[in-house]
Order: C-alpha cells, then structure tokens, then sequence
C-alpha cells in the first residue's frame, strides 16, 4: 500500500512538472515554480527509494522495487543535473521517459485478490512477476 502511494505521489509530481516547465517559458515567477516541482520530483524520489527498502528489509521479499527506485532516482539527479546546465534537447525526453516508467510502475503493482466478504482489492507492495 505505502509503495503505491509513493509511486502515485512521484507519477502526479512528474505530472506537476511540464506545467510548471511551461510557466517557466510564460510567467517572471515560472522558475521558482519549476525549481519547487523539482525538489517535489527528488523528495519524493528518495521517498520511493525510502519506502522500498523499508518493505523489502522486513518481509524479506524480492530486493527488485528497491532497485527500481535506485535507478529512478539516477535518473531523477541526471534529470536535475540536465535542467541546471539548461541541456533542454536532453533535459526534455528524459523528463517523458521519467514520467513513462512512473506510470508503468504504477501499473504494474499486483492487486490482491479480491475479498469474500466485501470484494475489496487492495494493492501489494510487489511487482508483478511475469512468468508467462
């Protein structure tokens, strides 16, 4: 559940991000708007990175959403990096690819099954594991 929540934090802060790219490009206070949904971006990054090894060191599970958000959060810095030195030919795609892979993780968490009682599906921390 904590992993979903931080995934669909991160996917709704990548969506916050173009937005204020665009009010950086029209408005005299579009750049610390921009700079603010960054920080939003990494915090919530390291938040994931956080979140996954808290689920993972209990439970003993797969270390697999751990480094998944390793790597995220790589490239989240690589993406700051880009923004700073104003590289917008990379800065840009890299953006897209960020927010892609964000909503791909958020669709493959594994819902359980559902309830008897009350038909209720909640979500797992795992990933799906696709062993067809």
């Amino acid at each position: 559940m904590f992993l979903r929540i931080v995934i669909t934090l991160q996917t709704l802060a990548l969506f916050a991000a173009p937005i204020t790219a665009g009010l950086l490009l029209s408005s005299p206070g579009g750049r610390t708007l921009h700079s603010v949904s960054a920080y939003g971006v990494f915090a919530v990054a390291v938040s994931h990175l956080v979140v996954a090894i808290l689920l993972w060191r209990p439970g003993g599970g797969s270390p697999r959403p751990i480094l998944y958000a390793a790597g995220f959060l790589g490239l989240v810095l690589a993406q700051i990096a880009l923004g700073i030195a104003q590289v917008k030919t990379l800065h840009v795609p890299l953006g897209v690819l960020l927010f892609g892979l964000s909503v791909l993780q958020l669709s493959r968490l594994r819902p359980v099954a559902a309830n008897r009682r009350g038909g209720d599906v909640h979500a797992t921390s795992g990933l799906l594991d696709r062993r067809s």
